[in-house]
């Protein structure tokens, strides 16, 4: 009772000191996030010109991509795709508001109209665009927001309707501002007859070369403050951003043949037929061989459960497994072959049926395709339903009229590979076409013709010819994936953290090389790259090498895709800047060696004349005829622009004196000039640099915008 007492007789300074605790912790970790201590927001993903990209926004961006690009796209890809999407956005606003451009709401009008005229949502009875039924749909998204409704054939919400508009806004401001550009990068007639002597004056040139070659590189020093004093002259080519290296143990769960020994025990039950006693009752699984025709899709694919399901069609030697092709083409009908392993499965092959089948085939085709079928283009619109109704139409045409296939592939086929030939493709083996097309075409008759759906859309099909014969069998194929059991994946658990506990003591190569192990090193990691080399898909560990709290010689565990463990260390951290003199000298060594060795042939060489520069040791003389400035290029020599230039200042007869060139050191003499004819007109020269330069406006243009632009990049705190 005394100490509750003395407790709360001293309340008021127990609270004061868990005030002040409190406060520290606080100010601890605000200085420990600068952002929440100066007022940046926590919310942003970038700042681009003063313009905050907001997160939330950002997101439901990416969700929004993520949906339509579908699971093959990584979470990374869209983010990024996302990102340069917006940043481009702010870029340009910031050149469209000093411009005072902007998108009125006629404009607007138009542009919708030019963009939406298709969509059966928005059309009358005609069949024409009608604008109030446009309106009503987005009165009816901003109505039932968040919720989305139907357009075409894909899910829409209001926001993402209002994000599509200001896409085509923006679209619409960045071609006339692409326009403007364009119109303003015009050659004059003067550029065009600079243009035209670049390309057509020459020189017939000799000279001599002593080669940086002639002194060997051991004969060279180069310090390290060489390589930092060429870093420092030499700043662009040397800015790196922050980087990670790092390196990696592989733990792989992966059968053992302990597991793969028992599945194939398992396959004796199809090899020779098992009784089992299952739910009261006994169940008989009758031997593969024995199984009838008639039922041998329903043994294959639901009694054995093979996750390679049974296709009954007639495949060539070629079509089989390589591992096993000899083997199985020699056996007769009802022969079974196995188990065997191919393609990390354990396989039970029976030999079905067998018959003659052409050798090679020539067909034509027209291929319809639909939304969603693949390779299929940005201006495909129709459902499946409505292109399966056009090949079925083409089919009927093209029977009464034979005369008009190669009219209607141009028309409507898609396979710009077969377009120019009115669709046709000549002879090829079976094992060229997808297998729909290919069984159509080497299962049927020549002259027989009809519509093949495959994941390209569908064909309206015509064998024009077929030649040779051979053997082709039907095979089912009873097929078990090898993996690895809970006992294999528990060691391989085991293994990586005993591994992972041993860096606690040893380093990792020698831990490594204990066991046996190979390290794989990655170096130069970004801090928003996704692949690892090796690894595939690894965000968390390239977020973990950026961390803070991570220094070098840190190591951690990671899950790896298809199963596993790597145990991964950071082996090295560079800081965004410029880089450090030992991962530059690889690059800077070559031209300091060139610079000093310069120097030291330029000790050696006594006389001034060609004549009696090529008395120096190691020097080369050699003739360059039709040199250009287009094509600074030396017969003899390589690549030589600074040399070629220095001619091209030179008269007739004149000689240079001493030129660092890319190879070596140069003394060039101007044996004749040959100057360029005079046009009559510019023109033409004027039109092509014209064409040129507007077709590289646009993305250059960008470019230059991007690079001057103050980007803060937010990204890696997010993602």
């Amino acid at each position: 009772m005394a100490v509750l007492n003395k407790i709360r007789q001293r309340s008021l300074f127990l609270i004061l000191i868990i005030a002040l605790a409190l406060f520290s912790f606080v100010l601890t970790d605000l200085f420990r996030n600068s952002d929440a201590l100066f007022g940046d927001s926590q919310d942003v993903v970038a700042t681009v010109n003063g313009n905050k990209i907001d997160r939330n926004q950002f997101m439901g961006q990416v969700e929004s991509l993520q949906q339509q690009m579908g699971p093959q796209a990584t979470s990374t890809q869209v983010m990024n795709r996302v990102y340069d999407q917006e940043v481009r956005r702010a870029v340009m606003s910031t050149q469209f508001d000093e411009l005072g451009m902007s998108v009125e709401e006629d404009e607007m009008r138009d542009l919708l109209k030019q963009n939406f005229t298709s969509y059966p949502e928005f059309q009358n009875e005609a069949g024409l665009f009608d604008e109030n039924k446009l309106n009503e749909f987005v009165a009816n998204l901003k109505a039932i927001a968040p919720e989305p409704s139907i357009l075409g054939n894909f899910r829409i919400t209001y926001n993402d309707w209002v994000n599509n508009e200001t896409n085509i806004a923006i679209g619409a401001q960045e071609r006339s501002y692409y326009n403007m550009v364009k119109a303003g990068v015009n050659a004059t007639l003067n550029e065009a007859e600079i243009e035209h002597n670049l390309e057509n004056s020459n020189r017939n040139l000799k000279y001599v070369q002593v080669p940086y070659s002639s002194i060997n590189d051991s004969l060279v020093a180069v310090s390290k403050s060489d390589i930092k004093d060429y870093i420092e002259k030499n700043k662009k080519k040397y800015e790196v951003e922050a980087s990670r290296d790092i390196a990696f143990v592989q733990f792989n769960e992966e059968p053992s043949l302990e597991d793969e020994k028992n599945l194939s025990s398992e396959f004796d039950m199809y090899s020779n037929g098992k009784v089992l006693f299952e739910n009261g009752k006994n169940d008989t699984i009758q031997a593969f061989a024995k199984v009838e025709d008639s039922n041998i899709e329903n043994y294959v694919n639901f009694t054995a459960n093979s996750e390679e399901k049974y296709t009954d069609s007639f495949i060539k030697k070629s079509g089989l497994p390589d591992v096993v092709a000899d083997t199985l083409y020699k056996l007769n009908v009802g022969d079974v072959y196995g188990p065997y392993k191919d393609d990390g499965m354990m396989k039970l092959t029976k030999i079905v049926a067998e018959k003659q089948m052409p050798d090679s085939a020539k067909v034509r085709h027209i291929l319809i395709p639909f939304i969603g079928a693949s390779s299929a283009g940005p201006d495909v619109t129709r459902s499946e339903a409505q292109a399966k109704a056009t090949a079925d139409s083409v089919l009927t045409v093209v029977k009464a009229y034979p005369s008009k296939f190669p009219e209607l592939v141009t028309a409507l086929s898609s396979d710009q590979g077969s377009v120019e030939n009115g669709g046709e493709y000549d002879y090829h083996p079976s094992t060229q076409m997808v297998k729909p097309f290919s069984d159509f075409e080497f299962q049927n008759k020549t002259g027989d013709i009809d519509v093949v759906q495959t994941q390209f859309g569908f064909h309206v099909i015509e064998i024009l010819g077929q030649k040779g014969e051979s053997r082709a069998v039907k095979t089912a194929t009873i097929a078990k994936k090898v993996e690895p059991s809970t006992e294999t994946i528990d060691n391989v658990f085991t293994e990586a953290s005993k591994f992972e506990m041993a860096l606690q003591e040893a380093d990792l190569q020698d831990a490594a090389k204990e066991r046996d192990m190979a390290i794989k090193p990655v170096n130069g990691i970004k801090v928003l790259d996704e692949n690892i080399p090796g690894l595939g898909s690894q965000r968390p560990i390239v977020r973990w090498a950026f961390e803070e709290g991570t220094s070098v010689g840190d190591y951690k565990r990671f899950s790896i895709p298809g199963g596993g463990y790597a145990v991964v260390q950071v082996t090295n951290k560079t800081k965004k800047g410029l880089m450090n003199p030992e991962n530059a000298s690889a690059s800077a060594l070559s031209e300091i060696r060139k610079g000093k060795k310069a120097k030291m042939i330029r000790e050696k060489i006594s006389g001034t004349t060609l004549e009696e520069v090529a008395k120096t040791p190691s020097a080369k003389t050699n003739t360059a005829s039709a040199v250009n400035m287009k094509n600074p290029t030396l017969a003899g020599a390589g690549l030589e622009p600074k040399v070629v230039g220095v001619a091209f200042g030179l008269k007739e007869g004149e000689t240079s004196g001493l030129i660092d060139g890319n190879s070596g050191v140069y003394v060039v003499s101007v044996l004749k000039i040959e100057p360029t004819s005079e046009l009559e007109n510019y023109q033409g020269v004027a039109n092509r640099l014209s064409r040129t330069r507007a077709n590289a406006a646009q993305s250059k243009v960008y470019n230059a915008l991007k690079e001057t632009a103050e980007i803060d990049d937010n990204r890696a705190r997010f993602y």
